[in-house]
């Protein structure tokens, strides 16, 4: 029997030593996070065990983002039936649902709310609950604990998109962030905003925006997004966003998880989503380079672990043409499953997702879904769930849904989980559905807060109180104001010319505003983020009589666009004829227009107009265009200044011509007022550049993107080495001037060279993938020979490697855009020779290089770069190593086995294979398991060092066998006893002597 069961572990033992390496090496863990993360993995198993405990309830619950009616919580609320009843996994704060109010400091009453709902949630865990607003329900026994999310929608220059209105730092528009070219900045806004919402209570972030905005969607009634967006080009969309998550995740102490929208990209829709379901005609290669590209660098892409995001918006919109055939169009993305599963099924995402990435769909009872299922049929809600929880969509975002036969959206909301909870119960396949979703969800709230403690969980007692007070914070904005303000029209070197003086003393000037209100609740006082008067204020305050006294307060008057609507229906009304108290064609009162406006008009100088971005819906937003369109002549022989304090591309080109000249601020709070002013009176020049194109300036985003022709490209011997995990390693000694390398090449050598950072007309670097080619020319004694390599440029740098074939004069240099760089001089044709290089003069501009024949053209696509984040996987144990070693141990084993019989010490030949089996396995899966140290002899010795490891441990294992004979004691090193030679089969014992 002891030597049954000592066999019986020995083989468990050996079958796991066998079967754990292959298992990793197959994949059989791939829904595992990465191996090495420590923290992933203890997230992971902590979501694992969780899951465990919880009811069908507790799990269909934490699917479920929602809202609720109201600032007041208690026992008898609907919340409360949500939180303890229901389970639901969080819920999203929002002015539309008088969340807010400011009776009182809104700061206080954020905080104090989101306690509360948190405090909801930790007592029904731990006591149960007893009381309850729907009269059905009985008392639940407690449940397990685990934090709400509570989420906003906080996205930067106050309303209509941001939620808190007062208290918190007015924070910048996203365009403004992105007018900057500053990824520096994008991450403070973003640690700003991080620090503060963490401090409030929030605990999940529905933004930023990762849209790349198309030409044509950019109009009045196109897709709305106006600056809500970084801008137009994807490659400087994902350098923004990743800095902007990166400041969120900082900012926050990574208590805040980051849900990027509007996946899968709503850049190019020509409509709002919110009104609409938009359709976009492109294919899904088409997303990969455009929409796609910016969520691909906060996922699978992203170069730093903060930079990740946590999780995407899944937005509703249509693609026609997405698998290539024009004719089809899909549903919207967020309810299709053969769609949405073909996006996160592509490389970028895949990893992401399997470590836990989420998904969360937009609201599912938003007005443009609504009305596409009613075109069709009707809008069930608890169908609408169902589907887009099939398509994908791990955590599901209700807001407005409500059902035809439900009195509000509560009583839906509770009829959906209740079904979903009957359907978890039924059906297998929804229940293991269910809980790939809710594993996801709870290994991100394990990320927010290792340990589910009510204490770890709520903000800190007086951080909300420094919330808006700030003064790092306020730089940060100014910064920002100062760096995005752009000149769009005139061109800069003529901008002297039509202003060659700020307004003086004796000019009479009329500010014109665009006047928008808006309030914190549906019970609140309005507020104005640009006042009527706000510029001349600012204008009094930096050069009035208590300033420099450049200008005099009774030379000023300012007026709102409604002033303006009203005067243009006045005049229209006596061109034709009719009574002036009634309202002309387009007008929006009947109330006369201040009598002094037309007059300060024709006495002004200066007209100076602050514009927000228009809307078809709201006709008082049109009243400066409709003065351009209808009576430019009020504007003759005036200084006619406009600055866009929203979307930049309001105005087409003739309107552009009517006026002297026309700005970028991109957010309306205070410090861009602030700024408007300096620009005005010329106390600061324009230094941020439009990050979108503007047809109506003739600014096109994709030349001024593209490398500058005036400029020369440094070009050098590319002194960099690959180190182990692919980062770059500087190798000093190789001058980028125009003296020679030290370093000589010959015959057969290869030479690496590297541009510069090439830059665009922006002067910023070129973005990844510009086009750069390698001339390269070759005389030798039979000729002249010809060859172009291209490349492209990673960070602004091309790289590239020649290899040296023959014997003559080298030259080479790289063009990119019209641009040109050094170039370098290599004579091999008596031997080996040091490179030199010269450096051409810059002209304006550089007519591209001719290639003079015979000309051999070669494409090749650009070199791997080395990058920072994600390393590339070290080195590991492959399939084909584990193979070899199991042949290897199977070989040695036997031997050793064959060995024991012939000496006919049988019972320590099978004591010695069996020690040098396992000594073997367990040098094994030491590399196998990436312990410290294997990542090295990998690099070094690859395969070869394998088998040599594992030969290593099965010597050590025979050693041990040999030492435990030489210290037995002799009758069990012999064999003393007939049974126990019988039992070895010991053939001397058995036969006996020879005869």
């Amino acid at each position: 029997m002891k030597l049954r069961l000592r066999a019986f572990l020995t083989m468990g033992l050996i079958l796991w030593l066998l079967v754990n390496p292959l298992t990793m090496l197959t994949g059989q863990m791939a829904a595992m996070p990465l191996p090495g993360n420590d923290q992933e993995l203890l997230a992971h198993q902590k979501a694992v065990d969780m899951l465990n405990k919880l009811t069908p309830e507790e799990r269909v619950g934490q699917l479920f983002v929602v809202t609720f009616t109201g600032a007041a919580v208690d026992e008898r609320s609907q919340v409360y039936d949500l939180i303890a009843h229901q389970h639901v996994g969080g819920l999203m704060l929002l002015r539309s649902n008088d969340n807010f109010n400011n009776t009182t400091d809104v700061r206080s009453q954020s905080y104090d709310l989101t306690v509360t709902l948190q405090n909801m949630e930790w007592n029904a865990s731990q006591n149960g609950t007893e009381k309850t607003a729907i009269p059905q329900l009985t008392p639940i026994a407690p449940s397990q604990y685990i934090p709400l999310f509570i989420g906003v929608s906080q996205e930067g220059n106050s309303a209509p998109y941001d939620q808190l209105l007062s208290g918190a730092t007015s924070l910048p528009s996203l365009m403004s962030i992105g007018a900057t070219w500053d990824t520096t900045l994008s991450r403070q806004v973003g640690q700003v905003m991080g620090e503060e919402l963490s401090a409030l209570g929030f605990n999940l972030i529905l933004g930023p925006s990762l849209d790349v905005l198309s030409p044509s969607s950019m109009s009045s009634d196109g897709n709305n997004l106006g600056v809500r967006s970084f801008g137009g080009d994807p490659y400087w969309v994902s350098k923004m966003g990743q800095a902007y998550i990166a400041g969120l995740h900082t900012g926050s102490n990574n208590h805040l998880a980051v849900i990027a929208r509007h996946f899968p990209g709503g850049g190019s829709s020509d409509r709002s989503p919110e009104e609409e379901i938009a359709t976009v005609r492109k294919s899904l290669e088409q997303l990969k380079t455009m929409e796609l590209y910016p969520f691909f660098a906060v996922t699978g892409k992203a170069t730093t672990v903060d930079s990740l995001s946590d999780g995407v918006l899944v937005s509703h919109i249509r693609y026609q043409g997405f698998q290539s055939n024009i004719r089809a169009t899909t549903r919207p993305v967020s309810l299709d499953t053969s769609a949405l599963e073909m996006i996160l099924n592509l490389p970028e995402f895949s990893v992401w997702r399997q470590n836990g990435g989420l998904t969360v769909s937009d609201d599912l009872g938003s007005p443009a879904l609504k009305r596409f299922y009613e075109s069709s049929g009707t809008f069930d809600p608890t169908q609408v769930a169902r589907e887009a929880f099939y398509a994908g969509n791990d955590l599901l975002y209700i807001n407005r849904m409500q059902g035809a036969n439900d009195p509000d959206v509560y009583t839906t909301t509770v009829h959906t989980l209740q079904f979903f909870t009957q359907k978890y119960r039924s059906d297998p396949e929804f229940a293991r559905r269910v809980d790939a979703a809710v594993l996801r969800i709870l290994m991100l709230k394990y990320r927010l807060y290792p340990t589910f403690d009510l204490n770890q969980v709520l903000p800190d007692t007086q951080a909300w109180m420094q919330v808006g007070n700030s003064a790092a914070a306020q730089k940060v904005v100014r910064d920002v104001a100062r760096q995005s303000v752009t000149l769009i029209s005139p061109d800069a070197n003529e901008l002297l010319n039509v202003l060659p003086q700020p307004p003086g003393l004796h000019n009479r000037m009329v500010y014109i505003t665009d006047v928008q209100a808006v309030a914190q609740c549906s019970t609140c006082v309005e507020q104005v983020s640009l006042p009527a008067d706000g510029l001349q204020r600012a204008v009094l305050n930096l050069y009035g009589a208590n300033a420099t006294g450049q200008v005099s307060h009774t030379s000023m008057s300012s007026y709102s666009f409604t002033d303006l609507m009203k005067m243009l229906n006045q005049n229209a009304a006596d061109a034709a004829g009719a009574n002036k108290n009634q309202a002309g064609a387009g007008g929006t009162s009947s109330t006369p227009a201040p009598v002094t406006l037309e007059d300060d008009l024709k006495r002004a100088d200066w007209v100076v107009i602050s514009m927000l971005e228009p809307d078809s819906g709201a006709p008082d937003t049109l009243a400066f265009k409709r003065l351009l369109r209808e009576q430019p002549q009020k504007l003759r022989d005036k200084k006619v200044i406009v600055f866009a304090f929203d979307a930049p591309y309001a105005m087409d080109a003739t309107d552009i011509s009517k006026i002297t000249a026309y700005y970028a601020l991109y957010s309306k709070t205070s410090p861009f007022i602030d700024v408007a002013a300096r620009v005005l009176f010329q106390e600061m020049l324009p230094s941020g550049a439009l990050p979108i194109s503007v047809p109506g300036a003739g600014y096109d985003l994709i030349w001024a993107t593209s490398p500058d022709p005036v400029q020369n490209i440094p070009l050098t011997v590319d002194s960099t080495v690959a180190s182990a995990l692919g980062t770059a390693t500087p190798i000093p000694a190789t001058t980028i001037e125009s003296t020679p390398s030290l370093q000589t090449y010959g015959l057969k050598d290869i030479i690496s060279l590297r541009t510069g950072v090439i830059y665009d007309h922006h002067h910023k670097p070129v973005p990844d993938d510009t086009p750069v080619s390698f001339l390269i020319t070759v005389t030798t004694s039979t000729g002249t020979f010809n060859q172009q390599v291209d490349k492209v440029t990673t960070d602004g740098i091309a790289r590239f490697s020649y290899r040296i074939d023959q014997a003559g004069v080298i030259d080479i240099h790289a063009t990119s855009g019209g641009a040109r760089s050094d170039s370098v001089h290599l004579d091999v044709s008596r031997g080996e020779a040091v490179p030199t290089f010269v450096v051409q003069p810059t002209q304006s501009p550089i007519p591209p290089t001719s290639t003079p024949q015979p000309t051999v053209t070669i494409t090749a696509t650009a070199s791997p770069q080395p990058t920072a984040v994600p390393l590339p996987p070290p080195p590991s144990v492959q399939v084909k190593d584990w193979l070899f070693a199991v042949i290897l141990l199977s070989i040695l084993t036997a031997a050793v086995t064959w060995w024991g019989i012939r000496r006919e010490i049988t019972r320590w030949g099978l004591r010695w294979a069996l020690c040098g089996l396992i000594g073997g396995l367990v040098a094994y899966n030491y590399l196998a398991l990436g312990l410290p140290g294997t990542v090295s002899l990998l690099q070094q010795m690859g395969s070869e060092g394998v088998l040599i490891v594992t030969f290593l441990g099965i010597s050590a294992g025979w050693m041990v066998g040999m030492a435990w004979r030489q210290f037995s004691p002799k009758s069990a090193a012999r064999g003393s006893t007939l049974a126990d030679r019988i039992i070895t089969g010991d053939r001397k014992t058995i036969t006996g002597p020879k005869q």
